[in-house]
């Protein structure tokens, strides 16, 4: 399958179940002109395409987001740098925000927040509204070295050391972490109080807390209540579809997993 084939076989469609009507160019430009002025510095014949294949906008008719597309038999890698570029040229025309970053072969899409973290695979494009949340957080969060911590949720010095090592973490661009924390030490509220500082401090919208067993899900939920009480959580009681409105959300593995796999499932993949 070559280039063409694969955008209009599988990428335009991924796009589509995103949202994204490639017809309506308010939403996205195909093989637009923004961005390809001197790709990388190199002459022409460097790259068989001059165009970015896909640019997508906001609501304000700016670029939100550059998508390098690559045949199937290609590895998606191949366009990374490529994509960058196209990126940082964008940036430099408009002088506005660095569009985020996409490079797919149809099979494998990865997702890159230049200058902020290094790309990761995802499953599936995300919507405008999305990739809009993604730019207020970049545009409004706080340092995190400066932020308290609230200690009347966990106040405990190795809790408080726990919260702020993952914090310093964060602002190093690290992205997984793990708390290894003996029964009774606290880790609900531990993550509680993490939750709260990374919300106070613009770095998190949402937040998914999984569990392993019901009665933990019950747990996690009463303690969110007691100590971040003006924040809407999923579920309320007697919810069984879950809802999109909250900013807490509290699920046992397998209920989440079945609600991914509902063909019903209207949550896009960037949803947390």
């Amino acid at each position: 399958m070559n280039e063409k084939q694969t955008r209009k076989q599988i990428i335009d469609k991924s796009l589509l179940s995103a949202g994204w009507n490639i017809n309506d160019q308010t939403q996205v430009i195909i093989e637009s002109s923004l961005g390809s002025r001197s790709v990388a510095n190199e002459p022409e014949s460097s790259y068989s395409n001059q165009f970015s294949d896909y640019v997508l906008l906001g609501k304000n008719g700016k670029a939100l987001a550059v998508v390098e597309a690559k045949k199937t038999s290609k590895d998606a890698e191949l366009g990374r740098e490529q994509a960058k570029q196209y990126c940082l040229n964008i940036q430099n025309e408009s002088d506005g925000e660095l569009p985020f970053c996409f490079y797919t072969n149809g099979y494998d899409i990865f997702f890159w927040d230049l200058g902020n973290y290094p790309p990761k695979k995802v499953i599936g494009f995300p919507r405008r509204d999305d990739l809009e949340r993604y730019l207020y957080i970049r545009k409004n969060r706080k340092p995190l070295a400066t932020e308290l911590i609230n200690v009347g949720i966990a106040g405990r010095d190795y809790q408080i050391q726990a919260i702020r090592s993952v914090m310093e973490g964060i602002e190093r661009k690290r992205q997984m972490f793990l708390l290894v924390m003996a029964t009774g030490t606290g880790k609900t509220r531990t993550c509680v109080a993490l939750v709260d500082t990374l919300m106070r401090s613009g770095w998190a919208e949402r937040v998914l807390f999984l569990v392993d067993r019901i009665a933990l899900r019950d747990q996690a939920l009463e303690a969110f209540k007691e100590f971040l009480p003006n924040e809407p959580c999923w579920p309320k009681l007697g919810e069984k579809n879950i809802a999109t409105d909250r900013r807490i959300y509290i699920s046992t593995y397998p209920t989440m997993l079945n609600i991914v796999r509902d063909d019903r499932n209207t949550l896009s993949p960037h949803f947390f």
